[in-house]
């Protein structure tokens, strides 16, 4: 399988580490790069030069400091390069409002954080297929 790149902004030290070892388990399958809030993510993609490789999915928690993770989508979907990027926002809660405004921004995917390793193993692999997928496109 390609070695895809994957950038996370998770503030939340647990949830970085489960996501981590479930990435690491699936080693050869995508890259994880991790920063805690949407400020970092901004700062992570503009030093990536012009022929650096941009991730191939953006993976964003919803409710980090400085910037939320409907804020930071906003911001990358309005910069050119890059408002290609596949954007899954993920939440504590589920809230319709923020699934449709997501959605409206340019969010691939809106989906709720889930509550066993388990779960958080689907959705590592939804995370893949959604890669997978905008690979084709």
């Amino acid at each position: 399988m390609l070695n895809r790149k994957v950038l996370l902004a998770e503030d939340d030290s647990d949830d970085r580490e489960i996501i981590s070892e479930i990435f690491r388990n699936m080693e050869g399958v995508a890259q994880l790069t991790m920063v805690e809030n949407g400020m970092e993510i901004i700062k992570t993609l503009e030093s990536i030069s012009d022929s650096g490789a941009l991730p191939d999915l953006i993976i964003l928690d919803q409710n980090m400091p400085k910037m939320t993770g409907r804020q930071t989508l906003e911001w990358l979907k309005s910069e050119g390069r890059f408002a290609h990027i596949p954007v899954i926002i993920f939440s504590t809660y589920s809230d319709e409002r923020l699934i449709m405004e997501c959605t409206r921004i340019g969010a691939s995917q809106v989906k709720t954080k889930p509550c066993s390793f388990d779960e958080y193993e689907q959705m590592v692999n939804d995370f893949i297929d959604e890669i997978n997928e905008s690979k084709k496109n």
